[in-house]
Formats: structure tokens, C-alpha cells, sequence
């Protein structure tokens, strides 16, 4: 059971930190050009693996193997950010 959620639980943080990431990079780093760069998202992704390290050794569910699939996700959605910034595939995002 407990399995059950800690897989859960590891999958929701993957899919938020890639989602998350993607859309940060996508809508707010646009413009930044360090964000473009090829060590950006291995950079991201050990920060959020050392904050998720830190949630691991509260939680008493999840292990370490969240904490990597998190800094992963994290990484994997700003390069995919990235690409989709400078392919210039962005969706509207005009005021109302």
C-alpha cells in the first residue's frame, strides 16, 4: 500500500516539474538568454534534486528515487522549454 503511494506521490512531483519548468522557462525566461544555454538544465535539475532531497528526508514515504525523478523532470522540461522557445512554437499569450 504504501508502495502504491510513494509511487504516486513520485509521479505527481515528475509530471509538476516538468510541466513547471517547461512553462517557467516557455513564458518568463523568453527573453533571458542564459536560460538557453546547454548547462542551464543540468543546473536546474541537480538544484531541484538538492530542494527535493530536503522534502525526502521530512516525508516519510518517498525516498531518494523521488528526489531524482523530480531533478529530472526538472531538467528534461527546461530544455524542452528551451527548444520550444527558440523553435518560436509559443502559445498566445496576449492579455485577454
Amino acid at each position: 500500500m504504501f508502495t502504491m503511494i510513494a509511487f504516486a506521490i513520485a509521479a505527481v512531483a515528475a509530471v509538476f516539474g516538468y510541466s513547471a519548468a517547461k512553462a517557467f522557462v516557455r513564458d518568463r525566461l523568453r527573453f533571458v538568454d542564459g536560460a538557453h544555454k546547454p548547462v542551464t538544465p543540468f543546473i536546474a535539475g541537480i538544484g531541484a534534486y538538492l530542494i527535493a532531497l530536503v522534502a525526502v528526508a521530512i516525508l516519510p514515504i518517498v525516498g531518494w528515487g523521488t528526489a531524482v525523478a523530480f531533478g529530472l523532470s526538472v531538467a528534461f522540461g527546461t530544455a524542452a522549454g528551451s527548444r520550444q522557445v527558440k523553435s518560436g512554437n509559443l502559445p498566445y499569450l496576449g492579455s485577454g
